[in-house]
């Protein structure tokens, strides 16, 4: 028999469940297609590549570094006024996934300038020396050979969106975290804590296996 409080939280903990899925969707999407096009001009301009560009990368790569090097919860209230321009309000799930697209986007860039460092230099010099244009070894090249270092990278990623969607709460942004928060924090409820960190548990696990799984699938070498 569940305990009273759960009974009564429980449309609150569906509503707050997909809340979180819309979040991590949406700025998982966005990351995915900006974070990817920028993680591989961060490795194909730098020094000995067939792209290099020195004030290019330099460039990319302080951005990238400045925003990463903002706690979530900080860019969260500074970005609010960006919010408050793109999604006309400042509150709940789709004003929470600006902040979270913001946060995605460079983290998720250097998980896939790794995964492209980690390919043989062998198989981009020989790409070359067979006349292979640019846009041909980014796309028949790298990303290939790339790819579950990639999907692993949107496993990490994904995982980090649900902790900072969880974040979100704070300010309104709906989801789980703000679940925890009304709930469980503001009116001493351990039991809805305990079940929000059950669920944003299992949610993790189901992620991370569903990335392992996808991972090893696409990795040809395997």
């Amino acid at each position: 028999m569940l305990p009273e409080s759960i009974i009564t939280v429980l449309p609150e903990l569906n509503k707050a469940f997909f809340e979180t899925l819309y979040m991590v969707g949406i700025s998982l999407g966005i990351a995915l297609v900006v974070g990817l096009p920028l993680g591989i001009l961060l490795f194909v301009t730098d020094k000995g590549l067939f792209l290099q560009n020195k004030w290019v990368k330099e460039s990319v790569a302080f951005v990238v570094n400045m925003v990463r090097s903002i706690p979530f919860i900080i860019l969260l209230v500074a970005l609010l006024p960006l919010t408050k321009l793109v999604t006309g309000t400042t509150i709940g799930p789709t004003a929470a996934s600006v902040s979270l697209s913001v946060a995605a986007i460079p983290f998720f860039a250097r998980l896939v300038e790794t995964s492209l460092r980690e390919i043989d230099k062998g198989v981009v010099e020989a790409s070359i020396a067979v006349g292979a244009t640019p846009w041909m070894i980014i796309k028949d090249v790298l990303i290939p050979e790339a790819r579950p270092g990639i999907v692993q990278g949107v496993t990490i990623t994904t995982i980090s969106l649900v902790a900072y969607s969880a974040m979100a709460g704070i300010v309104g942004g709906g989801g789980i975290g703000d679940l925890a928060i009304r709930f469980g924090y503001y009116r001493y409820d351990n039991t809805v804590m305990m079940t929000t960190i059950i669920v944003l548990i299992c949610l993790v696990q189901l992620i991370q296996f569903s990335g392992d799984q996808i991972s090893k699938f696409v990795d040809k070498k395997s």
